[in-house]
């Protein structure tokens, strides 16, 4: 009688890979839509209708402002993944593993430190004292509903009233868990992540920061030519 032959163990189902999460500025890319199509209405006009050397004065002008303009509003990103952060600011790019984040900083400015002592700033993710203001004016009439609904100092009209205007879908409504602005928020996940992936061996590794020289090199080119032309 024969021994059947073991059957090589079913192929596992690949692991899905998920894109990271990306986290812009979308006034920065409002702002920075804008400007270009002012930049380049003004440059296309000087370089059609100008004399003698506008023309090319408005060329240089045009490759020295166009990069910069796309580097300080629509450049910047944060990408958030499993292993690893980049962040994508105006003239650099850096690759931090989640275990080489020492911590993430928020005050007039978000930024994360990195264990050997080095600090990067998240320009995608910049921080809005009007939006902190407004989020801790919120917070305070969200404490005052709960105030109100729980310890029957509402509005006039009792308790029962009070509860059913805050829990109705009303403006006066109580939102759950503490207001935050959005960079801020923002920022409180990034946190969790590194809680979450910080020990993480595939989250081991070093740091990389790489210089953007498609941004630096025409700028820079634009630049010279412009201080050539405006010397002559």
């Amino acid at each position: 009688m024969t021994t059947p032959e073991p059957q090589p163990p079913a192929p596992q189902p690949p692991v899905p890979q998920y894109d990271d999460r990306v986290h812009r500025s979308a006034a920065g890319i409002a702002g920075g839509v804008l400007l270009l199509a002012i930049a380049c209405w003004l440059g296309i006009d000087a370089i059609v209708a100008g004399k003698g050397s506008t023309p090319w004065r408005a060329l240089a002008a045009l490759l020295l402002v166009v990069p910069l303009v796309i580097a300080f509003t629509l450049r910047p990103a944060v990408y958030v993944g499993d292993d690893r952060l980049r962040i994508r600011n105006p003239f650099r790019i850096i690759v931090l593993p989640w275990g080489q984040i020492d911590d993430l900083r928020s005050g007039y400015s978000n930024e994360v430190l990195t264990k050997t002592g080095a600090k990067f700033q998240l320009w995608a993710v910049p921080v809005s004292l009007r939006a902190r203001n407004k989020a801790a004016r919120r917070e305070a009439r969200r404490s005052a509903q709960e105030g109100g609904m729980f310890g029957g100092g509402g509005p006039r009209g009792g308790g029962l009233g009070g509860a059913r205007g805050g829990l109705s879908g009303s403006r006066g409504a109580v939102p759950d868990g503490p207001v935050r602005a959005e960079s801020d928020q923002v920022m409180d996940d990034l946190r969790e992540v590194l809680e979450a992936r910080g020990a993480e061996k595939s989250a081991q590794g070093e740091v990389v920061v790489r210089w953007a020289y498609e941004i630096l090199a025409p700028a820079g080119a634009g630049a010279v030519l412009l201080a050539v032309l405006l010397a002559v």
